[in-house]
């Protein structure tokens, strides 16, 4: 059987930094720099839209996102959890200091310290 064990720390590491420095980042240098980081090479990411491949599109689909609402930011709503190679992580986005406008999950998972995968699901509102 294949190991699937990450570090629980890494996992938390990844969540965390993914949702400021992909996903929270503004400038397009920054962002790009954190996805060739943060994420395999061939990396997949599963959004209610669609299904986005590849890290170009990954942070073609970020970059376009944030342009939508600038002054959003992210918030973790919650500690992050991690169980063997994948992990959790709530959050909200919505103007700094206010209520969020929605909120979701963050699900990854990783192989051999990166995000391979990232499942979004966004709650419903009124929820």
């Amino acid at each position: 059987m294949a190991r699937t064990d990450e570090s629980a720390d890494r996992i938390h590491d990844l969540l965390q930094r993914n949702l400021q420095e992909v996903f929270g980042e503004g400038d397009a240098m920054r962002r790009r720099a954190a996805i060739d980081e943060l994420w395999t090479e061939n990396p997949t990411l599963y959004v209610p839209p669609g299904v986005i491949v590849g890290r170009d599109a990954i942070d073609k689909f970020a970059g376009d996102l944030r342009a939508t609402h600038p002054h959003f930011v992210y918030t973790p709503t919650g500690e992050p959890q991690a169980l063997h190679n994948a992990g959790r992580l709530a959050w909200g986005s919505g103007p700094r200091g206010e209520a969020p406008d929605y909120t979701g999950w963050d699900v990854i998972i990783v192989e051999d310290g990166k995000i391979a995968a990232l499942y979004v699901f966004l709650d419903q509102r009124g929820k």
